[in-house]
C-alpha cells in the first residue's frame, strides 16, 4: 500500500511542468539609440555640406545681384529646420526599428518607450555631434551678416596682447603731428585697433581717444584735421553698425537653431513610434 502511494506521488511530480518566468527585455536599448544617433549625425553632416554648397552658389560677391542678406538669413533658418526634421526622423526611425521587441507589455507602454527611444537618439546625436557640426552650421550662416568678418578681424587683431595694452599705449602716446614717422605702421594699426575695440565695446569711443586717432590718421594720410576727424567718426559709426548687425544675426541664428532642435526632437520621437509599429507588425507576421 505504501509502495503504491509513493509510486503515484512520483508520477504526479513528474507530470507537473516546472516553468520559470521569461526574462524581460530591458526597457531601454542603448545600442538601438546609439545607432539612431549615429545615423542622424551623419545625415545632418551630409545635408549641411549640401546646404553650404547651395548657399555659396546663391550668394554673389557683386552688389545688387544674388539674394539679399535678410533673405539668406531666412533661407538658412528654414533649411536648418528641414535638416533637423529629416536627420532626426531618420535617426528616430532607426532607433525604433532596431530595438528589441517587448513581450507582454501594454500597447500604451510600448508607445511611450518607442517615443523615449526616438527622443534619446535625438538627444545623443545633438550632444555628441554639437562640437563637430557647429562649425558646419556656422559656415552655412556665415554669409548672413557682413559684420561678422570685420568683427572677427578686429577682435583677433586687438586680442593678441594683454588687456592692459590699451592703458600702456595711452601713457606712451607720442604726438603724431610733431613726429608722424616715429611710430611704424604695424604698431599704429595695433594701437588703433585696441582703441576701437575698447571704445565700441564700451558703447562709444571716448573723446580723447577720437582726437588721438584722428591725429594719427591726419599724420599718416596727409588729410586735414577736420577731414581726419570726419573719417574717424564715419569709420567708428560703420564699425558700430556692422557689429550691431552681427549681434542681431547671431541672435536670429540662435532662434532658428532652437526651432530646428525642437522640430528635430518631435520628428525623432514620432518616427521612432512609426518604426516600432512596423517592427511589431513584422514580428507578428513572423509569429503567425
Amino acid at each position: 500500500m505504501a509502495g503504491d502511494f509513493h509510486l503515484e506521488a512520483a508520477m504526479v511530480f513528474e507530470s507537473v511542468e516546472i516553468s520559470t518566468p521569461a526574462e524581460e527585455s530591458p526597457a531601454v536599448s542603448w545600442p538601438a539609440i546609439a545607432a539612431g544617433a549615429v545615423a542622424a549625425a551623419a545625415l545632418t553632416l551630409v545635408l549641411l555640406a549640401f546646404g553650404a554648397g547651395m548657399g555659396f552658389s546663391a550668394v554673389s560677391p557683386w552688389g545688387n545681384s544674388g539674394i539679399s542678406a535678410s533673405t539668406f538669413q531666412i533661407t538658412t533658418g528654414l533649411y536648418l529646420i528641414v535638416v533637423a526634421l529629416l536627420a532626426s526622423a531618420m535617426g528616430g526611425y532607426v532607433a525604433g526599428r532596431l530595438r528589441t521587441r517587448w513581450v507582454g507589455v501594454h500597447t500604451h507602454e510600448v508607445f511611450f518607450r518607442d517615443t523615449a527611444h526616438g527622443f534619446l537618439a535625438w538627444a545623443l546625436a545633438t550632444v555628441i555631434g554639437a562640437g563637430f557640426l557647429a562649425a558646419a552650421a556656422s559656415n552655412i550662416a556665415g554669409g548672413a551678416s557682413p559684420g561678422l568678418a570685420p568683427a572677427a578681424n578686429v577682435s583677433a587683431t586687438a586680442g593678441s596682447g594683454s588687456p592692459l595694452d590699451y592703458y600702456v599705449d595711452t601713457l606712451l602716446r607720442p604726438n603724431p603731428a610733431a613726429s608722424p614717422n616715429t611710430t611704424d605702421l604695424g604698431a599704429a594699426r595695433r594701437e588703433i585697433a585696441g582703441i576701437l575695440t575698447k571704445g565700441i565695446g564700451d558703447g562709444d569711443v571716448a573723446g580723447p581717444d577720437r582726437t588721438y586717432v584722428a591725429q594719427v590718421v591726419a599724420a599718416r594720410t596727409g588729410l586735414s584735421q577736420a577731414d581726419a576727424d570726419k573719417r574717424v567718426s564715419n569709420v567708428i559709426e560703420q564699425a558700430k553698425t556692422d557689429l550691431d548687425n552681427a549681434r542681431k544675426a547671431a541672435a536670429k541664428l540662435s532662434l532658428w537653431l532652437t526651432a530646428a532642435l525642437l522640430f528635430g526632437a518631435f520628428a525623432a520621437s514620432l518616427a521612432a513610434t512609426r518604426g516600432g509599429k512596423v517592427r511589431d507588425f513584422n514580428a507578428s507576421l513572423t509569429d503567425g
